[in-house]
Parts: structure tokens; C-alpha cells; sequence
């Protein structure tokens, strides 16, 4: 029987694959601004303070799937659990298991990274703050992040990135010790997003 997730986790990182690069887009959820983006592009979703409980969920849902319906692989960042006096934790988790759930009914291959292995990946230090992540995307994929949305969209730009160096098809060469963190994030198989 085979499962959306593998149970073991897989090598790091595929060997170098050829052929057109898959569209791989990585979305950092949140409930006032989430990130999306992709390689060469990245944008936010935005909600209004007045929006709550099921309307806000339901725009969050519609919007953020007219970015990810033409995925052939979904990143999503996991669920900080050390950050106990944030609100919304209950509303924020179902987002994410909506969203993941919109997916899985669609068919589209998705993985779930770690904040601290997000951090990890692209700053080279699990603990990086937002200003390190803007700093690191920069230096190593010469990508620069400005505006209301700026951290949001480079998380979301930093877990494209991850799922293209897992599938073989980096971005940028980042140092070793950046790609081990992709060994601690939740990867579908391989084949689900190869053969899109």
C-alpha cells in the first residue's frame, strides 16, 4: 500500500535530474499574510482585520489554491510549536490541514518542513530570525525581499528552494551542512512529483 508520505526518511537531496524544471512552489501559511512562491517569482495573500473564524479560512483556502492548483510539488513550512503566547494556534492549524487537505484531494505532492529545518536550509542556523533569512537568500540565490510581506515570501521563496534541491533541480549550491536539514522534513515519494 503506498502512502502520500514515506515513513523512513529519504536520502537527502535526488541526483541531478534532467528535463523541464517541475513547478515547485512553497507556501508559508499564516493568517494575515501568507507567503507563496516559486522560483523566479513570489507574492502574498493578505486578509483584512476584520475577517474571522470560517470566511477568513475560506478565502485563505480559495486564494492560496489559485497559486498552488498547477503544482507538481507543494512546500509547506510545520507548525511552530515553541511560540506558546501567539494567538490563532487552533485557527492556523486548521488552515494547514486544509490546505493540505485541498491538495490531497487534487492529487498535488506536498512536503512539510520544520521551521527550525527551514531556518537551517537556507541560513545554515535553525534559529535564523527574518532579517538572517532575507540576508541568506540573498547571498546565496541573489534574491532580494522588500515590503509588508517581505519575511513571508522570502519563508516561502526558502521552501521552493528546498523542495527543488530535493528533487535534484538546486536553485543556487549552498554548503552540505544546509542541505542535511532536508533529511528532517516530511517528503512525499519521489516518484508522485517525477512523474506530474
Amino acid at each position: 500500500m503506498t502512502t502520500l508520505f514515506e515513513l523512513a526518511p529519504p536520502t537527502p537531496a535526488a541526483p541531478a535530474a534532467a528535463g523541464p524544471r517541475p513547478l515547485v512552489i512553497g507556501g508559508d501559511l499564516s493568517l494575515r499574510s501568507t507567503g507563496i512562491a516559486s522560483a523566479d517569482w513570489s507574492d502574498a495573500v493578505r486578509t483584512k482585520v476584520a475577517q474571522r473564524g470560517h470566511p477568513r479560512l475560506a478565502y485563505l483556502v480559495q486564494e492560496i489554491g489559485d497559486f498552488l492548483k498547477n503544482a507538481d510539488l507543494v512546500v509547506l513550512e510545520g507548525a511552530s510549536y515553541g511560540n506558546a503566547a501567539m494567538g490563532g494556534h487552533e485557527e492556523l492549524a486548521g488552515l494547514r490541514i486544509m490546505v493540505q487537505h485541498w491538495l490531497w484531494r487534487r492529487e498535488i505532492p506536498y512536503a512539510i518542513v520544520p521551521p527550525s529545518s527551514l531556518k537551517l536550509f537556507l541560513a545554515g542556523y535553525g534559529k535564523a530570525s527574518k532579517a538572517g533569512m532575507r540576508e541568506a537568500a540573498e547571498r546565496w540565490y541573489g534574491r532580494t525581499f522588500e515590503g509588508p510581506a517581505a519575511g513571508d515570501e522570502c519563508d516561502a521563496f526558502a521552501l521552493a528552494a528546498a523542495g527543488y534541491h530535493w528533487l535534484g533541480r538546486p536553485l543556487a549550491e549552498v554548503p552540505a551542512r544546509h542541505v542535511e536539514a532536508l533529511a528532517g522534513c516530511v517528503w512525499p515519494e519521489r516518484e508522485a512529483v517525477t512523474a506530474s
